[in-house]
């Protein structure tokens, strides 16, 4: 592992522990040339999966894209970043599962959804709004709907 400061393949570490519910090695090192300290996560490599667009187009499935749009959809809502995290682990835990080369980009969303709906319901409205291409305000109001009849249905 190159040192960010300086570049020296030296290196040692000096702290190891599990991270992101045991999927995950965090590692602090330490740099013998200068010095400076880095931190390192190691992962499981796991196999490439093919998101299926809409339109037909494949393309790679890409956790940083999936962030994002769950990051602005929790964006002004008491959502963490580490919250925002553990739900990508899970969903990205959900599509591994599936064991599949390819999924279609709807399975991720629906996927998204059934978190966000639990972790935030505005956060989960935003997301559904863009997913689901809301044309209208009735399309808002249709999925508050859904939302509030299955929260009334799950506290029976």
């Amino acid at each position: 592992m190159r040192c960010p400061g300086c570049a020296s393949l030296e290196n040692k570490v000096v702290d190891s522990r599990t991270a992101r519910d045991g999927d995950a090695i965090r590692r602090r090192r330490e740099c013998i040339a200068c010095g400076a300290r880095f931190t390192t996560y190691e992962y499981v490599e796991r196999t490439q999966v093919l998101v299926i667009k809409k339109d037909g187009r494949r393309e790679p499935f890409r956790r940083e894209k999936l962030a994002e749009g769950v990051t602005k959809a929790c964006e002004k809502r008491p959502v963490s970043r580490d919250q925002i995290e553990a739900l990508l682990d899970r969903v990205e835990n959900v599509i591994q599962a599936m064991g599949q080369s390819e999924i279609e980009s709807r399975d991720i969303g629906e996927a998204v959804m059934s978190e966000l709906v639990q972790l935030d319901q505005i956060s989960y409205v935003r997301f559904a709004s863009v997913y689901r291409d809301f044309r209208d305000v009735n399309h808002f109001v249709d999925e508050i709907k859904r939302v509030f009849e299955s929260r009334a249905e799950g506290s029976d």
